[in-house]
């Protein structure tokens, strides 16, 4: 049977959110590559990328490069930002996900890694970290986002989008409170959007907090 495409859309977002660990998650991106862009991004009106892409380009300078692009999938944040290709570089860990980013020549470099483990092997001089759609239900919680403070050099900007609800779940502004208490980082600025253009579905109205902060000395 086939879906009609926003179900289909909503059928790889439902089942992506009972994600519970990386070998889940790196074989589940790896079946759904090829329909990714289709299927979720344009059957669901899936927007994050772009709200990403307009509070990065907002609050950037010239020494915000290059950017690490923490769950980069197929590219759609890199497409939002519309830079040069050698000012930006994909993370992800799926290699199909990968792979399809790829073949759209948007980054400089591309590495396949598991963000819950040790990023020693990744270059650590970002000026820039963002993210869309990666710190979310069945994916990635706050101890991985602290953890992207050691790909980034002191003043580096951070992006990064939450889903609201994992958020509050999940309690990340328990440890953002303690990375600003500890001056690892400035001062969180945050604001709510909604992830899908589209209405009709049952997530069309939920939301990502996007956060936006520098890294510290």
């Amino acid at each position: 049977m086939s879906f009609p495409e926003k179900d289909q859309g909503l059928n790889l977002l439902e089942n992506a959110y009972e994600l519970s660990n990386p070998t889940e998650n790196s074989q589940y991106y790896d079946r759904l590559a090829t329909d990714y862009d289709e299927a979720f991004a344009q059957g669901l009106g899936y927007v994050s990328p772009e709200s990403i892409a307009e509070v990065f380009l907002s609050q950037s300078t010239e020494a915000d490069y290059p950017i690490a692009d923490i769950g980069c999938g197929t590219g759609l944040v890199a497409e939002a930002l519309r830079i040069p290709v050698q000012c930006v570089d994909g993370l992800d860990i799926s290699q199909k996900m990968l792979d399809a980013s790829a073949a759209k020549k948007l980054y400089r470099s591309l590495y396949a890694v598991d963000l819950t483990g040790p990023l020693k092997h990744l270059p650590n001089d970002y000026g820039a970290v963002v993210s869309a759609g990666t710190f979310t239900h069945g994916h990635l919680g706050p101890e991985a986002l602290a953890n992207l403070l050691a790909l980034a050099r002191t003043g580096a900007l951070f992006v990064i989008g939450v889903n609201v609800q994992h958020f509050k779940q999940l309690k990340f502004d328990q440890l953002l409170d303690g990375l600003e208490s500890r001056n690892e980082i400035s001062r969180v600025m945050s604001t709510d959007v909604g992830i899908y253009s589209k209405s009709g579905h049952t997530h069309s109205k939920d939301q990502a907090r996007i956060l936006s902060y520098r890294k510290l000395g």
